[in-house]
């Protein structure tokens, strides 16, 4: 029994040291009472808690250990801020104007160190490739070209090391970063497919939550080209083993890809598999596949209860009544939006004298960009003005906009239109 006892502290002495804080400081004139705090799994946003402000102080307790990104999001105001732990206590302070972050600082060593290194690297791609090709028009005896030199070199030159032993997300994504995905890396040591297999195969679990996983894949895939993509994701799937963590979460990022960029073939093909599998599901796996499944052909189109309706007295989705229903999730900062829809709006009668409702979903993040949209729309019009944040994304698997839904009277779901003509055309108005 005193065995017993010990393990049981020595547990619970762990459990106390892996334990961290997140703390987040805003000025007393902001006007938001609730955080949510997220953690990363691949390229999913994980919610974690939500928590309300003391005296315009947010804590946070996080009681396992974790490294990797996270963020604050601020519903109300619609703010978000990014950082990462280092399983250690995170400190930040917001700068507001206009409720809205004006400027963040971080007091922890982690965060400032990383954001150094962030704002660093960016320099170096983005203005470093600029500041060279300006060169060529200045002498190196000019004052001015003396002062492009010197900044030429300093960008130039190598970063600082990172401690991997004090910092040890840090070091990782740097590495990582420098070596698979940066645009300045040397283009003569291409990495090949199986340098990216075996790092998908052998990495820890920083992998998931570093938010290198995303573009990691798309670069793998990239690099096999169009005509060999199924012989790219077999190669890595075998490697991974599908019916583990790690590829089940590859396979559920797979998955969104080619739906995001409308590779549909290759989408059915692995979905299937995923479906297919008999092994445990994964939470992130199981995500991807009720999304997808919420939104297959003949499907009951999950109801969506209004939150602040133009056009209609109906409380939800649901409470519309139609012969036919279009669904368009859109958001006025989207140009394809801006082409499509009115080509909506010059149909809109005739639709309507078919006793066919259209009802427009935003995405946007600004009230008053979407409040001018939407004089222009007689449709019915809401939107959580959450952007990506919003709940539309997650339950109807909307990867872009515009995306549409045609829904019979039953709210089933009848047909996909790829863009505002195939609307047109399933209805006979084109």
């Amino acid at each position: 029994m005193k065995k017993i006892y010990i393990v049981s502290a020595v547990l619970a002495a762990l459990s106390l040291q892996a334990q961290f804080t997140v703390t987040i400081q805003t000025p007393a004139d902001f006007k938001d009472q609730d955080a949510i705090l997220y953690t990363l799994n691949g390229s999913k946003d994980i919610i974690f808690t939500k928590e309300q402000s003391k005296n315009n102080v947010w804590t946070f307790k996080y009681p396992s250990h974790y490294m990797g990104m996270m963020k604050a999001y601020f519903p109300n105001t619609n703010n978000t801020i990014n950082f990462i732990s280092e399983n250690k206590n995170v400190n930040v302070k917001l700068d507001i104007q206009n409720n809205k972050i004006k400027d963040v600082v971080y007091l922890d060593e982690a965060n400032e160190l990383m954001s150094r290194q962030q704002e660093g690297s960016q320099k170096k791609e983005l203005i470093l490739p600029a500041l060279t090709q300006i060169k060529e028009y200045y002498k190196d005896n000019t004052e001015f070209g003396k002062a492009l030199n010197a900044e030429i070199g300093r960008l130039s030159g190598t970063s600082s090391s990172i401690d991997a032993v004090n910092h040890p997300f840090i070091s990782y994504y740097n590495t990582n970063y420098a070596k698979f995905l940066s645009n300045s890396a040397d283009t003569s040591k291409k990495v090949n497919q199986e340098e990216v297999i075996n790092f998908l195969d052998k990495s820890n679990d920083m992998l998931e939550s570093s938010s290198l996983l995303r573009p990691l894949l798309v670069a793998y895939l990239n690099s096999g080209g169009n005509t060999n993509v199924t012989a790219s994701v077999d190669k890595l799937l075998d490697r991974l083993k599908v019916e583990t963590p790690r590829g089940q979460t590859v396979l559920s990022e797979l998955i969104d890809i080619f739906d995001a960029y409308s590779m549909d073939e290759y989408k059915t093909k692995y979905l299937g598999l995923a479906k297919g599998l008999k092994c445990t599901i994964t939470d992130r796996l199981a995500s991807t596949l009720k999304s997808n499944a919420n939104v297959e052909m003949g499907a009951a189109f999950p109801n969506y209860k209004f939150q602040s309706p133009v056009n209609t007295s109906a409380k939800s989705i649901y409470d519309v009544k139609a012969d036919k229903k279009v669904i368009v999730f859109w958001s006025s900062t989207c140009s394809h939006c801006e082409s499509e829809l009115p080509k909506l709006l010059e149909k809109y009668n005739e639709l309507k004298a078919k006793n066919i409702q259209i009802i427009g979903l935003s995405l946007d993040v600004d009230k008053n960009s979407y409040t001018k949209r939407i004089a222009a729309f007689p449709w019915i019009n809401d939107s959580e003005l959450r952007g990506w944040n919003s709940s539309y994304s997650e339950t109807y698997n909307v990867h872009a906009t515009p995306t549409y839904f045609i829904l019979d009277a039953n709210n089933k779901i009848i047909n996909k239109p790829e863009h505002v003509g195939d609307v047109l055309e399933y209805f006979k108005l084109k």
